[in-house]
């Protein structure tokens, strides 16, 4: 991939961003997801790349763009796969919450999981840790190692976990450890990329969050030098079935070579609400201002992005090619 596409990209998270943002606190999540979805497929069509959807709103059928199969981009460029979350968080969106984010991820064609939307059971950290967690292993060893990895006391190590009740054992043990939690209501490919900044706290996610996102925030934690394991978790039958025609083992521990394989993958968000890691839209006079990061794994290259646009002048992030 060309390496110019990594601030190409930006600005497609940007336009979703902005579009989402106007909804915050509104109470309506979709019109929040719409506004996103329709913002990031207008800019992707001005971005110089041949990109193919496999991780997306939903099949052909279910989705009216962003859907899994879609080519995007303008030839000729790179042949690449592309997931995209445009709104990472509706809810968070429609109640003005913490962590929504705008996000996507490109790699070379072929190497990004193609993973269905159900349930996988997740744990991410950060840099310090890497190599030291099991998702077969219990909670408690789990906390044991990271503190050790990190050399902190138990009682210093804060988890992130998502407040559902499918995981209320995992809340009482982390409690029962002597850890520290920050439960989140939704974001957790958020809270999947704080475990690799020592700025937000977070040393450790666990829980059972979409498949898709861990995908993304793979691509993401791959530049940061993190790690996250995942194990599908279907809850039916039917997922069951799902798996099987896709070729996935429900009992296959899915690795970081796994979710994205080769060495050259982009990860870009932006952040739509404020953040522990990003800040969200702001509006003033006519602007907005927008905080992302972009990340390339085959340079490590991270960046954080501040962006002042003209709403007046651009009013939907594109730049036309003439």
């Amino acid at each position: 991939m060309e390496r110019s596409l990594s601030m190409e990209l930006v600005r497609v998270t940007e336009a979703a961003a902005v579009a989402s943002a106007r909804w915050m606190g509104r109470g309506l999540k979709n019109e929040a997801d719409d506004a996103a979805t329709t913002a990031m497929r207008h800019v992707f069509d001005t971005i110089p790349m041949e990109g193919v959807v496999v991780i997306g709103e939903g099949e052909m059928d279910e989705a009216p763009m962003l859907y899994i199969g879609e080519e995007l981009g303008q030839t000729p460029g790179p042949a690449v796969d592309i997931a995209v979350d445009p709104l990472e968080g509706t809810n968070i969106v429609a109640s003005g919450g913490w962590n929504a984010l705008a996000v996507l991820a490109v790699a070379d064609r072929g190497n990004l999981l193609h993973a269905p939307d159900m349930y996988m059971n997740k744990i991410a950290v950060g840099p310090e840790a890497v190599g030291k967690i099991d998702i077969n292993a219990s909670v408690t060893e789990n906390l044991h190692a990271v503190a050790k990895a990190k050399n902190k006391n138990i009682e210093d190590v804060v988890a992130t976990i998502l407040d559902r009740p499918r995981h209320k054992e995992m809340i009482e043990e982390i409690r029962a450890a002597g850890a520290r939690i920050k439960l989140i209501q939704d974001g957790d490919v958020a809270a999947a990329l704080n475990t690799a900044f020592d700025s937000t706290g977070i040393d450790i996610l666990f829980g059972y969050g979409g498949a898709p996102e861990g995908v993304i925030s793979a691509v993401g934690m791959k530049t940061l030098g993190g790690e996250l394991i995942g194990k599908l978790a279907p809850t039916s039958k039917e997922e069951e079935k799902r798996c099987e025609a896709m070729g996935l083992d429900i009992d296959h521990i899915l690795t970081m070579d796994d979710l994205v394989k080769g060495d050259d993958a982009i990860f870009a968000a932006t952040g739509v609400t404020d953040g522990e890691l990003l800040s969200g839209v702001q509006f003033k006079g006519g602007f907005s201002t927008t905080h992302s990061l972009v990340m390339r794994s085959k340079s490590g290259t991270i960046r954080f992005v501040e962006g002042r646009h003209s709403m007046a002048k651009k009013p939907r992030l594109i730049l036309e090619n003439k």
